[in-house]
């Protein structure tokens, strides 16, 4: 099974970028593990240093903060071919300022920060994978930020229902309002106004 895992994510690999050589994929594909994690389960924690990279093969994770309040704010959700990072965190190797949980039972291949880093030095290929797949991540954090800064909320409800319409129905309202930045009443009254339109 564990070799499945890792398999379907050299899949993705190969996707990614086709230059990679086989023989590149079976040296990085010993550098992998494979994490089985239950519901509710920390995949990293306030304050911790994350030692791995995860690759979602199955569940669903979150990346929340929690605020002076009290709240736990909601800032991604990560499905079935997602990376689960704090990403500024893992590559500086600082403690995150984010926890991630799992909102369902999640199996992952992962990947060491130090196994990355031998992995970088001795594979090119894959380094340039490193690359796309950190633009990537970068590209999904800058239209978070600008989602807040150019929509209204509706727009955003929209954008999610659209863009993530497998997770409609696998996470809750009110992790879905946190995510979104309204209040569960205000969610109401948008979906109210779409269904009568």
């Amino acid at each position: 099974m564990i070799e499945t895992h890792k398999e379907v994510f050299l899949n993705s690999v190969r996707k990614i970028c086709p230059n990679v050589t086989d023989l590149e994929l079976s040296q990085y594909a010993l550098k992998l593990t494979v994490e089985e994690l239950c519901k509710k389960d920390y995949f990293l924690e306030f304050g911790k240093v994350q030692k791995n990279i995860g690759f979602v093969i199955n569940g669903l994770v979150r990346s929340f903060f929690v605020d002076q309040n009290g709240n736990e704010i909601t800032v991604g959700f990560y499905a079935e071919g997602d990376y689960v990072t704090h990403y500024p965190a893992f590559i500086t190797q600082q403690p995150s300022k984010y926890s991630i949980q799992c909102l369902e039972n999640t199996t992952m291949v992962c990947l060491s920060y130090e196994n990355m880093q031998l992995v970088y030095k001795e594979l090119p290929n894959l380094e340039r994978y490193g690359r796309l797949v950190a633009e990537e991540i970068l590209k999904r954090q800058q239209a978070r930020i600008e989602s807040f800064i150019f929509q209204t909320a509706e727009e955003r409800y929209l954008d999610f229902v659209k863009r993530d319409s497998n997770l409609f129905n696998r996470v809750s309202i009110s992790h879905l309002c946190s995510f979104l930045g309204i209040e569960r009443q205000t969610l109401t009254r948008i979906r109210h106004k779409l269904a009568h339109q």
